[in-house]
């Protein structure tokens, strides 16, 4: 192609390069760019939207094609004068779904900053065993002697939360019985012998794995073909907003409980905004109840997750 052409040109010609003792021009060799450039030829090129609508593709899902939006800078004094505002363009009730119920360390440990959520939980817990429903407990286990050290670490340091308490959120204190789930909604042995209550030691709850690499959790849904997720537990702004974003790349709908999520911090209702607005739906325990005991469909194993659709994307 003719940029290979001016890109070596530009190598050899790139003004200013010159030897600092000599002050003579240096010149760099012509094949080194050209083959670091060569893997790019076979890329298709960039396509207007009066292009791609005048040269539709057999796999291009024309109903797809919308005016670009302008790219405004999003803020109160950006170009367009105010935010953007986004949101899930689907309601639970629109199709038949695969749903299960993760909650998201909702454990002992924590019991002082779940109280005011509980019963809310116990309502969701007690819906989608009705339905039966796959329901998922995580447990934060990190120990003072586990000999993890990882990026969390180093963010938290050794600092406790108040002065001079040694108290740190990654670590667990009350050792085997803060690693339990809340005694209102603990698994059953059922339940606990089948895999779906398990440790966890980092943000989102996809993060255990497997000795062949994959997720522990997303294995666990895909075997029940689940395309959706409803989050709830703690903290709203690590643990839940890490499990929401987690999930919404492994492409499942996403719904966090926004009175069935707690934290220690004041960014509670931040994070709720920041999921609602990128990448979930908010909802209360109240309407998701209601949608599992009036609206539920059970969807096709494989109706939504893993389709392709006639674009060639892939959910």
């Amino acid at each position: 192609p003719f940029w290979l052409g001016v890109f070596d040109q530009a190598a050899q010609d790139w003004p200013g390069q010159r030897n600092r003792r000599s002050g003579s021009p240096t010149r760099r060799a012509p094949s080194t760019p050209v083959v670091a450039m060569a893997s790019f030829q076979s890329q298709a090129p960039a396509l207007t939207l009066e292009e791609a609508l005048a040269q539709p593709r057999a796999n291009r899902d024309m109903e797809l094609a919308k005016e670009p939006m302008p790219n405004f800078r999003s803020t109160p004094g950006g170009p367009n004068g105010q935010p953007l505002t986004f949101w899930a363009s689907w309601a639970l009730p629109s199709r038949p779904r695969r749903i299960a119920l993760l909650l998201d360390d909702a454990q002992e440990e924590y019991r002082p900053y779940a109280e005011p959520i509980i019963p809310n939980l116990v309502r969701l817990v007690k819906a989608f065993r009705e339905k039966s429903c796959p329901i998922v407990w995580s447990s934060w286990s990190r120990q003072f002697d586990d000999g993890i050290s990882n990026a969390m670490d180093r963010w938290y340091g050794p600092r406790g939360l108040r002065a001079g308490s040694p108290e740190n959120a990654v670590y667990v204190f009350e050792g085997a019985k803060g690693l339990e789930p809340l005694a209102e909604i603990a698994p059953t042995a059922e339940e606990r012998a089948n895999g779906w209550f398990y440790h966890s030691k980092m943000l989102d709850m996809f993060w255990v794995f497997q000795p062949d690499g994959k997720s522990y959790l997303d294995e666990k849904l895909k075997a029940e073909g689940v395309d959706t997720v409803v989050i709830a537990g703690l903290w709203t702004d690590e643990c839940i907003i890490a499990t929401a974003y987690a999930a919404l790349s492994r492409g499942y709908d996403v719904v966090v409980v926004g009175d069935g999520v707690a934290t220690a911090t004041a960014h509670h209702d931040k994070a709720l905004t920041i999921m609602n607005a990128t990448c979930g739906k908010v909802l209360q325990t109240a309407e998701i109840a209601e949608y599992m005991e009036r609206d539920f469909v059970l969807g096709e194993a494989g109706a939504v997750k893993g389709v392709v659709h006639p674009d060639g994307r892939k959910d």
